[in-house]
């Protein structure tokens, strides 16, 4: 039997685009040389929460509840870190973005979490400081709060500093802390790590700065900036990004992988070479800067949303290799389990790519209360036959696999039309997409059913 690993090291670039990578020419020498590297990898979730909460349950967002809307995972759910606990792991979660913590329920397993905006030194001027208050309303609220006067810094404030600088380098050197501590214990150690230098505002310097030249154009582009944070186009009914600065802004997440490729590939070198480590790097949704007239996330299922780079460092010497397959990213789920011998039922990214079949969801986004009726809808898309087939308000849609924010929007398909009826021939693969497509409806309905708890 393989051997388990002696370290799972998890990292995770939030919201990086599976074309920022692959257009900017990879990057990561190390990790394209040696890991299982999936071409056609794709998210569950389109945004932080959904995505994250599936590759720590295995599970779909309508499945596990953590959505726009319920916010949370289900509490009778196992996690990926109680799993690994369970294997014998110290489990940790370094994170560089709040949503991954207590606050939506994704801490649940880990022994420890430590929050890196808590851990570094503010490298950051005052007045970038209010630019973050002024543009997040959630922020300027408590900033005119008789409770934030009352206080030095409120959470929120302090956790304002991964989006004013880069902290994955203090992210990593978390990492290596723990895990020299624990080997010289003669302990195993379970690491979940998010970097947010690929989030909105994306890092493409030490500390925020604008991309664009002159005046005008830095105005543009701090508005646009603005508009994409808070989703104005689901309150306002308008997209007020326009082309050239949607541009500008998928730009600087492209800069923003660039600045930390290197990093990111030396820290899984050094990870991956300590004998016996397995370690995953990927990404837990993409971005997606416009296309079929959507910004920013919560609310589209793309390929640009959805569409996610994953690679495989394994412990056991598993050569490398490309996997072409369509594959859910939330398999990793079983992936690691076999990996630490414990009994799963689902599909392994690693071991059954044909059968891990990405299904996509996103549930629509109460934008202050002001989210217009028109946009008050769930959606579910299902890939078949290069194709992407998307239910919306009961109406099926279809367009093709494709990255970039520009590609076609998807074409209303006749009223008769099913995909799954009419183009899958496997019975048990359309029995198991009938019965997604089914739960998925019962849950938007706000009717509650069995969800498994062992996998």
């Amino acid at each position: 039997m393989p051997h388990k690993p002696r370290n799972i090291i998890f990292l995770i670039a939030d919201s990086l685009r599976f074309d920022s990578v692959y257009d900017t020419g990879i990057r990561l020498p190390y990790i394209q040389k040696n890991a299982i590297q999936f071409t056609e990898a794709r998210s569950a979730g389109c945004w932080t929460l959904p995505a994250t909460a599936s590759l720590f349950t295995g599970l779909m967002p309508h499945e596990h509840g953590a959505t726009s809307q319920s916010r949370a995972i289900h509490p009778h759910i196992p996690t990926l870190a109680e799993k690994m606990k369970a294997a014998g792991y110290n489990t940790y979660q370094v994170t560089a973005n709040i949503a991954t913590t207590d606050i939506f329920g994704l801490h649940r397993g880990f022994d420890e979490i430590r929050r890196i905006w808590k851990l570094v030194d503010p490298k950051f001027n005052r007045l970038q400081q209010l630019l973050v208050l002024i543009g997040k309303p959630r922020l300027r609220k408590k900033l005119m709060s008789k409770d934030l006067l009352m206080q030095r810094m409120s959470s929120d404030l302090e956790m304002a500093k991964t989006w004013l600088q880069n902290t994955y380098e203090d992210v990593f050197q978390e990492a290596r802390k723990i895990i020299h501590k624990n080997e010289a214990k003669g302990e195993s150690s379970f690491i979940f790590l998010n970097l947010m230098e690929t989030h909105f505002p994306y890092h493409i310097a030490p500390t925020f700065q604008l991309t664009s030249s002159g005046i005008y154009r830095k105005l543009r582009e701090v508005t646009s900036l603005y508009h994409l944070v808070n989703q104005s186009f689901l309150t306002k009914g308008r997209q007020n990004i326009k082309t050239d600065m949607l541009e500008v802004l998928k730009g600087r997440q492209r800069e923003a992988w660039c600045a930390i490729a290197g990093g990111v590939n030396d820290f899984c070198k050094e990870m991956h070479e300590n004998t016996g480590n397995l370690v995953i790097f990927g990404a837990d949704h993409g971005e997606n800067f416009g296309e079929t007239g959507w910004t920013y996330h919560f609310s589209n299922v793309t390929d640009a949303g959805n569409k996610v780079p994953m690679f495989w460092l394994d412990h056991n010497g598993e050569s490398a290799k490309i996997v072409n397959e369509t594959v859910s990213t939330r398999h990793i789920f079983n992936s690691l389990l076999r990996a630490t011998h414990q009994d799963q039922t689902g599909p392994s990214m690693i071991h059954e790519p044909d059968v891990s079949n990405p299904v996509m969801q996103s549930f629509w986004y109460n934008n202050r209360g002001k989210t217009l009726d028109k946009y008050k809808y769930n959606q579910i898309c299902f890939l078949l036959e290069d194709n992407r087939f998307l239910l919306r308000n009961n109406q099926w849609y279809k367009a093709p696999f494709q990255a970039s924010y520009d590609t076609p929007k998807y074409i209303a398909l006749p009223h008769d039309a099913h995909p799954i009826h009419d183009l899958i021939q496997d019975l048990k693969m359309k029995d198991d997409y009938l019965t997604t497509l089914e739960n998925f409806q019962l849950f938007s309905s706000g009717i509650s059913f069995e969800v498994p708890v062992e996998h």
